[in-house]
């Protein structure tokens, strides 16, 4: 059928990896698919039975495109385990989709054995209560041919849709179809939205845990300004203590320049006051050696 893509449509490139079996036994590589912060990456190294994808904290995925890892189990058998960044991430484009869809096939050069589609617990079991399928890439069906007969050549698809009371959409994303070709997608799928919302009685999905975590994002919130505001005040008073210490330091500083000051003060007074002595001593030693002098000149006269 027309559009569709098949593994041997793609050339793999030198990301290509070559896998070698060990034993006997045929090595298996399994896809994991799911939105960043489900778990791909833990579930991929519990598979391999060693941390072979590294993560960060907080949801932060260091997964910049499509990665393989291999591990020989216990039992013998290799598996190979790609790891796809947030492929369902509203921050992917479309090139960066297609280029990881592309890299993925090269990186399973051997045909992929399983897709392991990983969702976190927190989604719960009634989560297919609110799937609606979407199909894109209707541009790709053959003139005349209805998603139904496509469909038709895709049996596996059924026990899905029927998990899902068989609610499903076809998108055609290219922007020069109609305005009204869009709006009656878009209208389509809002009534599926609707029949679920009377199907489960107006109850938004995990409603309470939404609740949850937004009073979480709440505590937090508050925790972070509370946090704040306590660096604001520890900073303020350490900036008024350090100004304080500053000023003291200051005008001890003026003080002992002053002393120092005023002891060269004294010190200069005293040596002018000693000269002073020693010029008036000088002066009576000279003025009594004089008068003797007289004296002594009347005495031999007599």
């Amino acid at each position: 059928m027309g559009g569709r893509l098949l593994a041997d449509d793609f050339q793999t490139g030198s990301d290509s990896l070559v896998l070698e079996e060990v034993g006997s036994k045929p090595g298996r590589t399994l896809v994991l698919l799911g939105r960043i912060g489900n778990g791909k990456k833990a579930t991929g190294n519990s598979i391999l039975g060693e941390t072979k994808f590294l993560s960060q904290a907080r949801g932060k995925s260091i997964t910049k495109q499509c990665a393989l890892q291999t591990s020989v189990l216990r039992n013998g058998v290799t598996v190979n385990v790609i790891d796809t960044p947030g492929l369902f991430s509203a921050s992917s484009t479309t090139e960066f989709t297609s280029g990881e869809i592309v890299r993925c096939l090269g990186l399973a050069k051997d045909g992929i054995d399983a897709v392991l589609l990983v969702f976190s617990i927190l989604f719960g079991c009634r989560i297919v209560d609110y799937i609606i399928i979407v199909f894109t890439n209707a541009d790709a069906l053959k003139v005349g041919e209805t998603l139904e007969d496509y469909l038709e050549d895709c049996p596996e698809f059924q026990g899905i849709l029927k998990e899902c009371s068989d609610r499903k959409v076809l998108f055609d994303n290219r922007c020069e179809i109609s305005e009204s070709k869009k709006d009656e997608q878009v209208q389509d799928l809002l009534n599926l939205v609707e029949q679920i919302s009377k199907k489960n009685n107006g109850k938004s999905y995990m409603t309470d845990l939404s609740l949850e975590l937004r009073l979480k994002k709440e505590l937090e919130k508050s925790y972070k300004k509370m946090l704040k505001e306590m660096e604001e005040k520890v900073s303020k008073h350490l900036k008024e203590s350090l100004r304080e210490v500053k000023e003291k330091l200051s005008k001890a500083e003026a003080a002992r320049e002053e002393s120092e000051k005023k002891l060269k003060e004294i010190q200069k007074l005293s040596l002018d006051e000693i000269r002073e002595l020693r010029e008036q001593l000088a002066k009576a030693v000279e003025d009594t050696d004089s008068l003797r002098a007289k004296l002594d000149k009347k005495c031999t006269i007599l």
